[in-house]
């Protein structure tokens, strides 16, 4: 294998070349992350007969400029993409390839670039689909500990420090609950000058709408327990290329390196090999036009087809208490702690369900229907389900927010989206369900006067009241017993 290095329009880049005379297929790789990290991975990609290309990003590691998240890389990356093909030893097809913020490089490529740029197939890991979705809920709460932790490690600057939000943290506990959260640089002791700008972007779901245009293969990959599990089924839904395949497993952010609860032997397939035999179809054009992916279904350890079919199922939880409560800024709901406060005044109203007579096999969306009041102008609704097994632990299995503005103290009905599930539930297990006001630090406090969360200096507490009767919690179920697949099966079909 050969390695190489070149500047393309100033931006730093590594080639590797596999053995032999060539030409070859090639992968390119878009990163803010360091292209040294990739080493490893452009190995692989070489001894398996694919020219890597790894590329630092505009304004990082070795790439000068400036570092203007989600604004570049369609003019770079299509750039990047034509000297590629102007190579001897590139045959011309290419692969776009990344996860995360290197996901978005690839999608852009293919969505927004020009036809002689754009790659001839995307695989998109946990893809960061832009800032709105990165930084905010669909229903517009701001995703505030996520945020803060990658602009104080990566924002503003050519370099990363992947601890300064804990250190941070670690000497001010309560750094997060300073005002305005749009100060948050001046106490990290940085310079971010486009964290405020972050906040403003509300243009969620362009490159979802522009899935429909695509006309190559894809390849999404996510994870039940990261925070774009929604964007990355979305994405794979819209995509109008002559295939495109889903991988969910039971993991995070970090995919199989960080298995989440529920996860099995079964759950850590060698995603390397995966990709590259996907690779090699998509290129030759071997797969079946059409949808199709694979899910993991936790504490089963199995795969089910992308497809399965499922049906709603309606739970009433009875109120255990709480069905009056007050949402205070000062003593928020946390989202770092499964312990329910037993004091007075309560802060959530908590509901229950009664055993579960046999297992559950839940596969899709979740949501809950509420009819409730709060007594300021604008409130969030925060419902989080949690699972009790038989001896009594616990563990969060989805949680959904919306932000509400209604004449104050209106009885209204609304719906939560709770993201979706693919879970076995055991015999005996209790569902419990708890609605609150916040859900800090995952995300930001709402004021409770209509103020910007960002921006306001004054927080107000917010009476609520929830009618129990009005609370019912749905999920999807398999229709019958899980036909297992194997993972491979469904993505190189």
């Amino acid at each position: 294998m050969t390695p190489l290095a070149a500047t393309v329009e100033g931006l730093a880049t590594d080639v590797r070349l596999p053995d032999g005379d060539g030409p070859f297929p090639t992968v390119l790789l878009r990163t803010p992350y360091d292209r040294a990290r990739h080493r490893d991975e452009a190995r692989g990609w070489a001894r398996r007969g694919f020219a890597a290309v790894v590329q630092d990003v505009r304004g990082r590691f070795g790439s000068p400029g400036e570092w203007r998240p989600y604004r570049d890389e369609a003019a770079d990356g299509a750039a990047t993409a034509r000297w590629i093909r102007s190579r001897p030893w590139s045959d011309g097809r290419l692969v776009a390839a990344g996860a995360s913020y290197g996901a978005h490089c690839a999608l852009v490529l293919a969505l927004d670039a020009p036809d002689d740029a754009r790659p001839d197939a995307v695989l998109a890991a946990v893809p960061a689909l832009g800032a709105a979705e990165t930084a905010r809920e669909p229903s517009g709460v701001e995703r505030l500990f996520t945020r803060a932790g990658w602009w104080a490690a990566h924002g503003d600057r050519p370099d990363s420090d992947d601890t300064a939000l804990t250190r941070a943290l670690t000497a001010d506990p309560g750094l997060l609950t300073h005002l305005p959260l749009t100060d948050l640089p001046r106490r990290l002791g940085r310079d971010l000058p486009s964290w405020p700008g972050l906040w403003r972007h509300r243009d969620r779901g362009r490159l979802v709408a522009r899935a429909a245009h695509a006309v190559v293969p894809l390849l999404a990959v996510g994870g039940h327990h990261d925070h774009f599990t929604d964007d990355t089924v979305d994405l794979w839904h819209a995509w109008g290329g002559p295939s495109a395949r889903l991988l969910l497993g039971p993991w995070g952010h970090g995919l199989t390196g960080a298995p989440g609860p529920g996860a099995g032997p079964a759950h850590r397939p060698a995603l390397g090999e995966l990709y590259v035999n996907w690779a090699r179809r998509a290129l030759t054009g071997r797969l079946t036009p059409g949808h199709h992916g694979a899910l993991a279904l936790g504490d089963a350890d199995l795969w089910l087809p992308a497809r399965s079919r499922t049906e709603p199922l309606t739970l009433r939880p009875r109120p255990v208490h709480g069905t009056v409560f007050t949402a205070d800024p000062d003593r928020p709901a946390r989202s770092d702690d499964l312990t329910v406060p037993a004091g007075d005044p309560p802060d959530r109203c908590l509901l229950a369900t009664e055993p579960l007579p046999r297992p559950l096999d839940l596969l899709g969306p979740a949501r809950v229907r509420l009819r409730a009041a709060a007594d300021t102008p604008s409130a969030d609704w925060a419902a989080r389900l949690v699972a009790l097994d038989p001896a009594g632990t616990a563990e969060r299995l989805a949680v959904g927010v919306v932000r509400r503005a209604e004449p104050a103290g209106r009885e209204t009905a609304f719906t939560v989206e709770l993201g979706r599930l693919a879970r076995r539930l055991r015999q005996g297990t209790r569902l419990r369900l708890e609605i609150a006001g916040h859900h800090f630090p995952a995300h930001a406090r709402n004021p409770h006067t209509g103020a910007d969360p960002m921006t306001a200096d004054r927080l107000l507490a917010s009476r609520r009241t929830v009618d129990p009767a009005g609370v019912a919690l749905t999920l999807h179920v398999l229709t019958s017993p899980p036909t297992p697949t194997e993972p491979a099966e469904e993505i190189l079909r």
